[in-house]
């Protein structure tokens, strides 16, 4: 007799890393569309929405700094990231063709991926997919999926490389 696997319903519930990767693709976002600086969008954020209320809806306590590191990260590092990220989208789709939201859920999944080597390729991957699915529907999600996949395995080979030594053990 197996045991079932509870299967999975929703996005996980965020812990503060989680939060503060949400929080810093909505800091993206509006950078991005409302062409505010950097500075005031990480005042905004640090002051009025992380673990706060806003419109009715309570934020989510979010690791501040984790935040901080993400949003700068992907401004300081954007001219870097965006190739690296065009590259692994699908031909004849560059990312400035792409919604506002989704560009900033990729530089964020492509700064992690690139700048936190303590962070396992995977979660990076899963916490940005769970990301999707929260603004997307599931096709856009599995391409979040398999843009930020590719990404890790290229940037992170060792990490996704199959351990055949203890095979048939």
């Amino acid at each position: 007799m197996t045991a079932e696997r509870p299967q999975r319903r929703g996005p996980r519930p965020a812990n503060q890393r989680g939060a503060a990767r949400l929080a810093a693709v909505q800091a993206l976002y509006q950078l991005d569309i409302a062409g505010t600086t950097l500075p005031d969008v990480l005042a905004e954020f640090e002051s009025f929405r992380l673990g706060r209320e806003v419109d009715g809806e309570q934020y989510r306590e979010a690791d501040a700094a984790y935040f901080r590191e993400i949003v700068t990260g992907v401004v300081r590092d954007q001219r870097a990231l965006d190739p690296a990220v065009h590259e692994a989208l699908t031909p004849g789709w560059p990312l400035q063709r792409l919604d506002a939201t989704l560009r900033a859920i990729l530089r964020a999944g492509a700064y992690e991926l690139t700048a936190r080597a303590d962070v396992p390729g995977r979660v990076v991957v899963s916490e940005y997919v769970d990301i999707a699915r929260a603004f997307f529907d599931a096709d856009i999600a599995g391409m979040v999926n398999a843009v930020l996949d590719g990404m890790a395995r290229r940037l992170r080979p060792a990490e996704f490389s199959v351990d055949t030594s203890d095979a048939g053990a």
